[in-house]
């Protein structure tokens, strides 16, 4: 069992007023940036890597990075302000790479400068690897960790819906364990909301994607806040939330690796996008995956406040994960796309 809370960590008329506010302001902002982007013909054209037939507008991450940062520094107090001016300026970098294209290399090394600038000036209170680790190296594999879980994050945008739903999952699980601070909690709450907005817009078909601009940043802040949330003893739950997404991308990049392909090249080989390509809607795969998110909220949530053993909760969480890549492998196999 999880490290015993006292409940959700902040005020509940706080929560509610930052979620309503970050909802609005994405819901309302992505509409104003998707007539932005086609005015200015700031498109996702479609290749033979894409998992859409029709060129779309790509950039209303702005909008979902803008209302989580505004509406918790309008709202919130005991924010970590550095994370937020990190959050900030991956998403300005994001923006270019999305308008013009950066090199791998550099575009990598800047997040690592990034990473690793918050994580030792900026540390948690805790120990994410639970005093295993000399506290600096405990520090630099928790940036290595945060550096792969951006990326894998912003790898896993490949489809309507996805990356929004992953968002909810891990926001909403986060505040309702109450595993972390209470300025941290309202990012999670206002993260939820932000993505439940943008969702409106980029639910199948998807007149809007969210592209690096926003899964970059969001990547980097549900990551930052999941280590939080270990380093205050919830490590079950830092692992539990994201498993889906850990898992699929995971298994994907050590697959490919283990082809000698170029692992940071784009690609169409992720469960979701195979069972895409053998027949299943974006939306269907979108659900399956929200579906499993909020199955691991429930089961992150019981490893917190109920006498459920931690190994039993990670046990129900891996065959969650396990059924849904299964589902996932079995579409795909219908016509052939099976996930090898």
């Amino acid at each position: 069992m999880a490290a015993a809370y006292p409940g959700f960590a902040g005020d509940w008329e706080a929560a509610a007023v930052t979620f309503a506010a970050a909802g609005l302001i994405a819901w309302a902002g992505t509409g104003t940036v998707l007539h932005l982007l086609r005015r200015h013909e700031i498109l996702d054209r479609p290749n033979e890597r894409s998992s859409h037939v029709v060129a779309t507008p790509r950039g209303g991450g702005i909008a979902v990075v803008g209302a989580i940062l505004v509406a918790v520094a309008l709202l919130a107090d005991d924010l970590p302000w550095l994370v937020l001016a990190a959050v900030a300026a991956l998403a300005a970098v994001s923006w270019i790479d999305d308008l013009r294209g950066l090199p791998p290399l550099p575009r990598f090394l800047f997040q690592g400068l990034v990473v690793l600038a918050v994580v030792f000036l900026a540390p948690w209170d805790g120990l994410v690897f639970q005093g295993l680790l000399p506290v600096a190296l405990d520090r630099l594999l928790a940036a290595g960790v945060l550096l792969y879980f951006l990326n894998i994050f912003n790898f896993m945008d490949g489809i309507d819906g996805i990356t929004g739903v992953e968002t909810v999952c891990i926001g909403l699980g986060l505040a309702l364990a109450g595993v972390v601070s209470e300025g941290n909690t309202l990012l999670a709450v206002a993260a939820t909301a932000a993505a439940l907005g943008f969702l409106v817009w980029n639910w199948q078909p998807a007149r809007i994607f969210m592209g690096d601009v926003g899964s970059v940043p969001l990547g980097f802040l549900l990551g930052w806040l999941l280590l939080s949330a270990a380093a205050a003893g919830a490590w079950s739950v830092a692992l539990l939330l994201p498993a889906y997404y850990l898992a699929d991308a995971s298994l994907t990049l050590l697959r490919r690796a283990a082809r000698g392909e170029r692992v940071w090249r784009a690609h169409r080989e992720h469960f979701y996008q195979r069972a895409v390509q053998g027949g299943l809607s974006h939306a269907a795969v979108s659900r399956s995956v929200l579906a499993c998110g909020l199955g691991l909220v429930a089961i992150a949530a019981a490893d917190t406040w109920l006498p459920v053993p931690t190994l039993l909760a990670l046990f129900a969480g891996a065959v969650l994960v396990l059924g849904l890549l299964w589902y996932l492998r079995r579409a795909a196999a219908r016509s052939g796309h099976d996930a090898r």
